[in-house]
């Protein structure tokens, strides 16, 4: 492996121009809920302000100098399936339809993020290392910043394509109120709150299926319940009165805490993996950083399986907020 560089420069061409609220149709304003409104008002709401969020961070997620607008990007990417998963029926037949694209969407951002995460938390271990030991840390990097760039082509090519154009006016027709409803009272329709229990029970339950030593992938597949446990209560909270906002917030708060930790563990592992790849075609000074690598991420998962139960109690502590009784 040579020295580490950044990725060809392609050929200039004029990026294309972002897309606008405007241009989808969406007002100037984004859209608000009150907690009386029906919960089809707030699913529209939650909807706006996501793809709103999504369009924002399009150009920097283009242009790709900060890893954090790809990031965001996909964060409303998943805060939109989440809230289509659970409650899309309420908002038209279009609903299902526009999930299964935005999975799409999430496969190319998936794959740019999960290089971005593991190039950067391999620079940061590497700098930690002695300097005589930096530059083979850096060579082994070097493999994973020409993979990402492919990966960052796909996507380009992906945000360029009438797929992705269709895509975002189906999810903006989503938040369009139908006149048939406009001129409707709200009453004691959906109960957001309720729909909160399933992903807490499903949640609840691959905790209880887990034996003392969980596979690695069982602990990964618990931090994607606790994920979608958290944006539907982030969604119910903005139709909760007060005194139970207060109780789902505290909820939220704990299921990113899970979230933190057990991605902290999927990172380790991740690293782990893809450096142990490597090896085959390794030299000595590559094999003896990919080994120091590998003893820091390994001391890193055990550290993550050893706080995870903790935070799993203070879900349980939450979870008044959404069970009955």
């Amino acid at each position: 492996m040579t020295a580490e560089a950044a990725p060809a420069t392609p050929a200039r061409r004029r990026a294309p121009k972002p897309t606008t609220p405007a241009e989808l149709g969406l007002p100037d304003e984004p859209a608000k809920a009150e907690p009386r409104d029906p919960a089809a008002t707030h699913i529209r709401a939650k909807l706006d302000h996501e793809l709103r969020e999504l369009l924002a961070r399009e150009p920097g997620t283009r242009a790709g100098a900060d890893p954090e607008d790809l990031h965001q990007m996909r964060v409303a990417l998943r805060r939109m399936r989440s809230v289509l998963k659970t409650s899309g029926a309420l908002v038209g037949p279009g609903a299902e339809r526009a999930r299964a694209e935005l999975g799409w969407l999430g496969q190319s951002l998936g794959e740019v993020r999960d290089y971005d995460v593991l190039i950067g938390h391999l620079r940061e271990v590497i700098a930690t290392f002695e300097v005589r030991d930096q530059p083979a840390g850096r060579r082994l990097v070097s493999a994973f910043v020409t993979e990402r760039a492919a990966a960052r082509m796909r996507l380009t090519r992906a945000l360029s394509s009438s797929r992705y154009a269709i895509l975002l006016q189906s999810v903006a027709q989503l938040t369009r109120t139908p006149d048939h409803e406009i001129d409707e009272t709200p009453s004691a329709d959906r109960d957001l709150v309720a729909d909160v229990r399933k992903p807490y029970r499903r949640l609840a339950k691959a905790v209880r299926a887990l034996p003392a030593d969980p596979p690695d992938d069982d602990l990964h597949a618990l931090r994607i319940h606790g994920k979608k446990l958290r944006y539907n209560a982030e969604l119910a909270r903005s139709s909760a009165k007060k005194k139970q906002a207060a109780k789902l917030a505290a909820l939220v708060k704990a299921t990113r805490k899970l979230q933190t930790v057990l991605g902290d563990h999927q990172d380790a592992v991740v690293a782990t993996d893809r450096v142990r790849a490597l090896l085959p075609t390794a030299d000595a000074e590559l094999g003896f950083v990919a080994g120091r690598i590998a003893e820091h991420e390994l001391r890193k998962r055990t550290e993550a399986r050893a706080a995870w139960p903790a935070v799993w109690a203070r879900i349980q502590r939450a979870a008044p907020a959404v069970t009955p009784g």
